[in-house]
């Protein structure tokens, strides 16, 4: 039986380019997926989506809706690929009680104002060029393991490299641990 990932999205969900595909046909064959759409989980207006306008709205309650619609939606064990916002939502709810076996988390928003780290393993990915990403000081103090990727900025999750990267770093973690388990 395939382990449980649930992938939340950017602020942008699937209306801004089609990369969340790449990560599915990469994944869907060994893993049971379940998607989220991080706007629709913070009950974002839509109806003139900008970047700051997005980035505004999550920040002025967004994300806590978001928080607790997610933590309404999985109650089962999981483990989480997430992008940009939506990595934020899960650091926020795994510390509300949501059952999580791994984070993965591409370009996670305003984590260095994060005092303490999710009791699960977690990877955190950053682009050298994002300003917000958090110091291996905050990341040896939280127990998360950053890695900064040269010559990318916030959205490097949308660049084909990066996801054949993620995607075979899952992959090789879902059989490691399947061999573990014979």
């Amino acid at each position: 039986m395939a382990e449980r990932l649930v992938i939340l999205s950017d602020l942008w969900g699937p209306r801004k380019g089609l990369w969340i595909t790449s990560y599915l046909g990469y994944l869907q064959q060994y893993f049971d997926i379940t998607y989220h759409d991080t706007s629709q989980l913070a009950d974002l207006d839509l109806s003139h989506p900008t970047a700051q306008a997005l980035t505004a709205a999550f920040a002025d309650g967004g994300s806590k809706r978001a928080v607790k619609n997610l933590l309404s939606k999985e109650t089962r064990p999981a483990h989480y690929l997430t992008f940009c916002a939506g990595g934020t939502v899960v650091w926020k709810a795994i510390k509300e009680g949501l059952p999580v076996k791994s984070l993965y988390a591409i370009s996670p928003m305003n984590l260095h104002r994060e005092a303490d780290g999710p009791d699960c393993p977690s990877k955190i990915l950053y682009g050298e060029y994002m300003e917000d990403k958090p110091s291996q000081k905050w990341a040896a103090r939280t127990g998360t393991a950053i890695e900064v990727i040269p010559r990318f900025g916030r959205e490097m999750y949308s660049d084909e490299k990066v996801i054949q990267k993620v995607c075979q770093e899952l992959l090789e973690e879902s059989l490691r641990k399947q061999y573990q388990g014979l």
